[in-house]
């Protein structure tokens, strides 16, 4: 007599167990939900923020290719300067040469000094070409700046809201999963926490659906499925490791399962 009911203490200690590891599942999964919810919006706020700081360092660096391409034609247009001087000297001392061979030198130089010219000319208007061309770069950037600094104020004010929506929430059902945890046994607990890590949907503890584990869906054989209906002790699948439970454990009808 003593040992029938030291069995069914067993029993409903076990049932009580995996009762409890339900529940703390099914409020776990809805701190997944509100996490998931809110866990895409922090991401595309980090990359608008990486976009944007991206755009700022291009449009620095599009700034300063400017500057030296301004510099450069500065150079340039001094040169241009020094040897329009350089011909007026030379066209001078034309008039003063004593033989052909001063002549030869002098015209030999004013020629050199006009391709000196032109190369620079040349090289003023390459300047020119490449400053607009990385204005446009400028303006264009600006234009996505602009749009993408829209976009990171309306991510934030959603996920300020969603924060402030979800927050008290998640706080409630923590405070919850604590108050379950107690009813479970430290083993049971901790290998329910490396089940939930290690699978994909967060799920460590699933219901029989349609004969097969309603986690990984590998069909459950009958002598299996009595042994789970019983609650005499934890079963895992044999396939993914999920803790297997009965639906009507579950609250679920076999209709629903």
């Amino acid at each position: 007599m003593a040992t029938e009911q030291t069995k069914t203490e067993q029993a409903l200690s076990v049932e009580q167990r995996l009762r409890a590891l339900y529940e703390l599942q099914t409020i776990l999964s809805e701190i997944d939900r509100i996490k998931t919810v809110r866990g895409e919006l922090p991401g595309e706020v980090r990359d608008l923020e990486d976009s944007i700081e991206g755009l700022h360092t291009r449009i620095d660096k599009f700034h300063a290719e400017i500057e030296d391409l301004r510099s450069k034609s500065a150079q340039e247009k001094h040169k241009i300067e020094v040897a329009q001087n350089q011909i007026v000297t030379y066209k001078q001392q034309l008039d003063n040469v004593r033989n052909n061979r001063e002549f030869d030198l002098l015209s030999k130089e004013i020629e050199f000094q006009t391709l000196e010219i032109q190369l620079s000319e040349k090289r003023i208007n390459q300047y020119a070409r490449e400053i607009e061309s990385k204005s446009a770069d400028i303006a264009n950037a600006e234009s996505t700046l602009a749009d993408r600094n829209h976009s990171l104020n309306e991510k934030r004010q959603q996920l300020e809201e969603i924060v402030s929506e979800t927050k008290k929430d998640e706080e409630r059902l923590r405070i919850q999963a604590k108050e379950i945890e107690p009813k479970i046994d430290t083993r049971t607990l901790t290998a329910f926490k490396r089940i939930r890590k290690n699978a994909r949907n967060g799920l460590g503890v699933v219901y029989i659906q349609r004969n097969a584990c309603g986690g990984c869906f590998n069909r459950i054989p009958p002598q299996k499925q009595m042994e789970i209906k019983m609650h005499k002790k934890i079963i895992v699948c044999e396939y993914c490791g999920r803790i297997m439970i009965d639906p009507e454990l579950a609250g679920v009808t076999e209709g629903e399962a």
